[in-house]
């Protein structure tokens, strides 16, 4: 049987806040940011593929591959995707069997890259639209990871099972006797969105709130991008952590689903993408982790992926709500990394999955 990877298995302890706090002290600072040049193309194309492993929803993340190829013909880009939370259990699984397949990964779950920047396997690197317009929170201080995209775990409700006044404004709505048995769940076992919005519900409501939750005859689904596409097939008449993206996909597809961003305030999680230095296509995944923090690659994030970015070169798209309207409850990837094993232990306990 496959060994089973804890966060426990890699490092012990954490108390830095945010990604630029993680800097290691054998090394004085990030290394120079690198341009995309004819040379880095040329050397990438004589590679010839690169390989992505990521817990976006696979249609999003082959766009973002197809795009690429279109940019740089000669060079394919394979998509592995799954749960945040099962990304992390391959590449601990493949390393420990010293298969190295990977060459550029995202997460959801920014705690993962803590992991494995302290395990020693990823390679320090910095495209040049890291280094010139991220905000210092958004970039490891030693260069090896930067925020790719931002999302949201959302309430969301399917317009033909409920009526607009009659929906949920808030997480304490959720608890109404009226929505036993018509609400849907991700789970934080599978999904690094729902790890981090479980880690920031309990921060903020409390595993009492959890508890009463349970009550409710919740359909348990795995991956955040399950509750929106359920929701439209009114397979559930209300979610209550499904991704935004997805949410808004489906929504300006036409189908019957409308998002609530929680009174009390929406969890918040952002997904960096870093390189592993034992990649077996370095250049091409240099040249891959370029483009994706690229303004081009970040519009196709927003306008096609539904997804938030943090460049600040790039536009919000028209109809969708600014970030910089909604209450955002605050990402915290070190106390994410404490206490996951915990909260997926006690999560399974208090919902019986």
């Amino acid at each position: 049987m496959p060994r089973t990877f804890s966060r426990r298995d890699f490092v012990k302890g954490s108390s830095a806040l945010t990604l630029a706090a993680y800097a290691s002290p054998l090394r004085a600072a990030a290394p120079p940011a690198t341009a995309i040049t004819p040379d880095l193309i040329a050397a990438a194309k004589k590679e010839g593929k690169v390989v992505y492993y990521t817990s976006i929803d696979l249609a999003v993340a082959e766009k973002i591959g197809k795009a690429f190829e279109a940019k740089y013909p000669g060079i394919t880009v394979r998509v592995e995707r799954s749960g945040a939370e099962r990304v992390f259990q391959r590449i601990g699984q493949e390393y420990a069997s010293r298969i190295f397949a990977v060459d550029v990964v995202n997460s959801s779950d920014a705690a993962h890259f803590i992991v494995w920047k302290r395990d020693g396997i990823l390679a320090p690197y910095v495209p040049q639209d890291v280094a010139e317009h991220y905000a210092p929170e958004h970039k490891d201080a030693d260069g090896f990871f930067a925020s790719f995209r931002a999302g949201m775990s959302v309430i969301g409700y399917n317009t033909d099972l409920v009526k607009a006044a009659d929906a949920p404004k808030s997480f304490a709505d959720l608890l109404d006797p009226k929505w036993a048995g018509k609400l849907i769940k991700a789970h934080p076992g599978y999904s690094g969105n729902v790890m981090t919005a479980t880690f920031q519900l309990v921060r903020e409501l409390g595993w009492d709130y959890l508890e009463k939750l349970a009550k409710q005859k919740i359909m348990q689904v795995q991956s955040s991008t399950d509750p929106p596409k359920k929701l439209a097939l009114g397979e559930r008449a209300v979610m209550v952590d499904g991704n935004e993206y997805n949410a808004l996909q489906v929504k300006e597809a036409g189908r019957p689903v409308e998002i609530v961003y929680p009174a009390e305030g929406t969890p918040f999680a952002v997904g960096p993408n870093a390189i592993f230095k034992s990649a077996p296509n370095p250049n091409a995944a240099r040249l891959f982790q370029s483009y994706c923090f690229t303004p081009e690659c970040q519009q196709l994030v927003i306008d096609v992926g539904a997804l938030r970015s943090l460049h600040p070169r790039v536009k919000e798209h028209a109809g969708r709500k600014p970030l910089r309207e909604i209450k955002l409850w605050k990402d915290d990837a070190a106390g994410v990394e404490k206490t996951a094993d915990e909260i997926k232990a006690r999560y399974t306990k208090i919902f019986g999955v």
